[in-house]
C-alpha cells in the first residue's frame, strides 16, 4: 500500500488553502494569505458591475468544503438543496465565518489524509454534482476551487482598496 498521492494532494489542499509554509512569500495565491490583506471594509464592498461580495465568495466556498467531505466521505446527508444540512455560521461575524472556514477545510483534509491507499483515489463516491466522481477528481476540483475564489478574492480587494496592479 502506498500513500504518497494522497500525501502530495493534502499538501496540495493546503498550499492552496493556508500558503506553502516552506515558501511564504510565494503564497500568494492562498486564500487565507488573501484574506490577510483584507481591510473590514472589503468583505461586503461589489464592485461595479459585479453581484459578489468577498463574504458571499467566503461563505460558498466552506459550503462546497463540508458538502464535498460529506458527500465523499460522511453520510452524504448534506446538500446545497437541504437547508440546515450544513453547519451553521454567524454570516455577520468575519471572524467566526473565518473559523467555520478553516474547519471546513480541515473535515475535508483530514478525510482525504486518512485514505489508506492511493488506490481509493480511483474511487467512485457521491459528490455534490449529482453524480459520483473519482475522489481525486474531487479534490483536484477542490483545490481548484481554492484557488480561484483566492484569486476572486485578491481581485475585488485589489479594486476596492485602488491597488490593482497588472505587474505580476
Amino acid at each position: 500500500m502506498t500513500k504518497s498521492a494522497i500525501e502530495q494532494l493534502v499538501f496540495m489542499m493546503d498550499s492552496a488553502f493556508y500558503g506553502d509554509p516552506e515558501r511564504p512569500t510565494h503564497s500568494w495565491h492562498a486564500v487565507l494569505v488573501n484574506l490577510g490583506s483584507l481591510q473590514p471594509d472589503d468583505w461586503d464592498w461589489i464592485p461595479p458591475g459585479g453581484r459578489r461580495t468577498i463574504r458571499r465568495l467566503l461563505l460558498e466556498l466552506g459550503t462546497c468544503k463540508y458538502v464535498c467531505d460529506n458527500q465523499a466521505f460522511g453520510d452524504a446527508s448534506m446538500s446545497w438543496e437541504t437547508p440546515g444540512s450544513v453547519p451553521a455560521v454567524d454570516v455577520t461575524n468575519r471572524d467566526d465565518i473565518v473559523t467555520w472556514l478553516r474547519e471546513g477545510h480541515r473535515r475535508l483534509r483530514d478525510s482525504v489524509a486518512a485514505l489508506a491507499d492511493d488506490a481509493l483515489l480511483f474511487e467512485a463516491r457521491p459528490s455534490y454534482w449529482g453524480e459520483p466522481r473519482e475522489i481525486r477528481w474531487q479534490i483536484n476540483t477542490m483545490i481548484q476551487h481554492d484557488l480561484y475564489h483566492a484569486g476572486e478574492i485578491n481581485h475585488i480587494r485589489a479594486l476596492h482598496q485602488e491597488n490593482d496592479d497588472d505587474s505580476d
